[in-house]
């Protein structure tokens, strides 16, 4: 059976379509589509566009979804910095910025963070009604049916057992999507980004930490409660650094953007005078943004910090490669703008430790989505729950 918000689907995945055809489309009477489209006409969801091709008699009227029919809000948090902006129903950006937010405490952070999307909303022009929805992205265990994070060790001890998506319905009157970061980056790459129409597909966060969003037949692989994807909790040097999960010797308490500054900061003094070090003797410290720009300069201390680094990723990668034989692997994150000093010990460090067969048929790519990834999945999967026919949000 089909209804107002089924015909506007398929209006919004095959633009030009006229009332006719779609009434073919569907076996719906002339006129009971013509009532329908009338309707979405005249709330805004769908624009006239044009005259069609005709078959005998008048010319036909095509029908394009209105991507201006509404907007949603979308947030990417970590612990101390939060993606955060608006795009229309069919992706278009109106605006994106970084916000700098302690997330150490849920309730603090997050109270933070709906003041800063007020702000947003009211500063991009848009009435407060044509919000529709909004999407956040998080790190960490999400316990996927009840959305509650069980742990994130990024975030901090507070965050266990945070009940997030109840916490944000009872302070917003609006339809709310919860995702984990990894998995909202996968989902905005095969619908945005360098996999868009991959059926399988990785894609390897390279940020405060290290996850991986999975791509299965099409659809994200959350395993049995939603936690599938932590790589950057494998273990890679035994009794190695302590991991901020509570293990030792995870490739995420080594080789993350934070494990590269702490390395940096603690090694920088005992190092040759190079460029990174000569900031570290201006400031005290460095930071990743430091390291990438000074790993430029070949043979030099970040050079050879970054090198290693794509060494052991491309290895933790390899067994995801070995595992899950994806078509597509996607880098993201900050670390990912290290990729052209990266690039040669990461491959090696595959070719190494995969098979063959798999890493041969695998395509290495960089997300051109960058740092910006999670939180277009975010609003995208805000959207994806507008459209849900199941659900009837949207024309409810």
């Amino acid at each position: 059976m089909y209804n107002r918000l089924s015909i506007l689907n398929i209006i919004r995945e095959n633009s030009g379509l006229s009332r006719q055809e779609l009434a073919k489309r569907t076996g719906l009477t002339p006129a009971a589509m013509s009532g329908i489209v009338r309707e979405l006409v005249q709330n805004g969801y769908v624009m006239e566009v044009g005259l069609g091709k005709s078959s005998g008699g008048r010319r036909p009227i095509q029908l394009q979804f209105n991507p201006q029919a509404g907007y949603v809000v979308g947030a990417e948090i970590t612990r101390s910095r939060t993606i955060l902006g608006m795009i229309n129903l069919s992706a278009g950006v109106v605006l994106i910025e970084e916000k700098l937010i302690d997330m150490t405490d849920p309730e603090v952070g997050l109270s933070v963070l709906l003041a800063d999307i007020e702000t947003i909303i009211a500063r991009s022009g848009i009435p407060k009604d044509k919000v529709m929805g909004m999407g956040f992205a998080f790190p960490g265990l999400i316990e996927q049916r009840t959305k509650v994070i069980k742990r994130s060790p990024n975030l901090g001890d507070k965050w266990t057992d945070f009940p997030v998506k109840d916490w944000l319905e009872q302070r917003m009157d609006i339809p709310l999507f919860v995702e984990h970061n990894a998995n909202a980056a996968a989902a905005a790459e095969v619908t945005l980004g360098k996999g868009h129409g991959v059926q399988h597909l990785v894609y390897v966060n390279l940020g405060e930490g290290i996850s991986a969003g999975v791509i299965i037949d099409g659809k994200p692989f959350y395993g049995s409660f939603g936690y599938a994807g932590e790589v950057g909790h494998t273990v890679i040097v035994e009794n190695g650094p302590l991991c901020n999960c509570g293990n030792k010797g995870c490739l995420e308490s080594l080789y993350a953007a934070p494990a590269l500054v702490r390395k940096a900061n603690q090694e920088l003094p005992l190092y040759r005078d190079d460029a990174l070090k000569r900031i570290w003797l201006a400031h005290g410290t460095v930071a990743i943004e430091d390291i990438i720009k000074a790993a430029r300069v070949p043979n030099s201390y970040a050079w050879e910090l970054v090198r290693q680094a794509g060494w052991y990723i491309g290895a933790a990668i390899s067994n995801i490669v070995n595992l899950f034989n994806p078509e597509v692997v996607c880098l993201g994150g900050i670390l990912s703008g290290a990729w052209p000093i990266m690039k040669e010990t990461f491959q090696q460090s595959m070719e190494t430790h995969s098979f063959p067969e798999t890493a041969r048929n695998c395509v290495l790519e960089v997300s051109d989505l960058g740092r910006d990834a999670g939180f277009f999945g975010a609003c995208l999967g805000a959207i994806d729950q507008l459209f849900n026919v199941d659900e009837l949000s949207l024309l409810d």
